[in-house]
């Protein structure tokens, strides 16, 4: 049967009038660093492969991986897999079924960014 009334209906809030909420960045954010550790494992594999393969394969992925490239990506894959990390437990801790009302949803999202942010600190600075 047609929808008749099809030209009426309201259509979904488009982006222009939609404000993210923080636990929709976050959740984002949480796909975007699981897929965003897979460039930083590829490098790293690349690194560990060329060590088995020779020393001049090696010279090339050590000099890729030591570079300012790098090191930006490293970097950044250490701050994805920490705020992978915690999001992780902020799901367990929901999967408790605790942790729904609107404020504790903001102080956990705002704990899993800000948390991932000194973890990285503290990790690059310790080692």
């Amino acid at each position: 049967m047609a929808d008749v009334n099809r030209g009426n209906r309201p259509l979904s809030p488009h982006l222009q009038i939609y404000r993210p909420q923080l636990n929709s960045i976050t959740s984002i954010l949480t796909r975007i660093t699981g897929n965003a550790l897979i460039v930083g494992s590829l490098l790293v594999t690349w690194w560990l492969v060329a060590a088995a393969a020779g020393p001049d394969a090696f010279a090339v992925a050590d000099g890729v991986i030591t570079s300012w490239f790098g090191d930006l990506v490293m970097v950044l894959s250490l701050w994805a897999l920490w705020y992978h990390l915690l999001a992780g437990l902020r799901h367990l801790y929901w999967d408790t079924g605790r942790g729904f009302s609107l404020d504790q949803v903001s102080v956990l999202g705002w704990g899993v960014i800000g948390g991932s942010v000194v973890l990285t600190i503290l990790t690059v600075l310790i080692v």
